[in-house]
């Protein structure tokens, strides 16, 4: 019987999909079912970065630094999130990559979950 209660260990979990924890990809009566929102857990070795450049981005970004170096790049500037607690925002529209200067933790929200959409290449 699902109590609509999910404990789990975002690290541990992250492994299963991508890093994804909760979104429209969870299967319907999973407490992290969600249309409104996607998060994930992202765990990075010094010197990873996406490939390409996420583009016609249709959502809104919020991206939170647990642990490490991480910068966060946009057309027209980057971002460095270096200390535990920095965050970027970003909305629809705004094209963005990312490198991990350092191992690093981050958290990504992002909203809301559209089913069938993905970017062009695996996150």
């Amino acid at each position: 019987m699902n109590s609509g209660v999910y404990v789990g260990n975002a690290s541990k979990d992250a492994a299963d999909d991508r890093g994804w924890l909760l979104g429209h990809f969870k299967a319907p009566g999973d407490p992290r079912h969600s249309h409104d929102a996607e998060i994930k857990w992202g765990t990075h070795r010094r010197g990873d970065r996406r490939t390409a450049w996420v583009t016609r981005e249709e959502r809104t970004g919020l991206l939170i630094l647990i642990s490490g170096r991480f910068r966060m790049e946009f057309p027209d500037h980057s971002v460095l999130l270096d200390e535990q607690g920095d965050y970027v925002v970003w909305g629809p529209g705004v094209d963005h990559s990312w490198t991990a200067e350092d191992d690093s933790v981050v958290m990504t929200v992002r909203w809301p979950s559209i089913p069938g959409y993905k970017t062009p290449e695996a996150e």
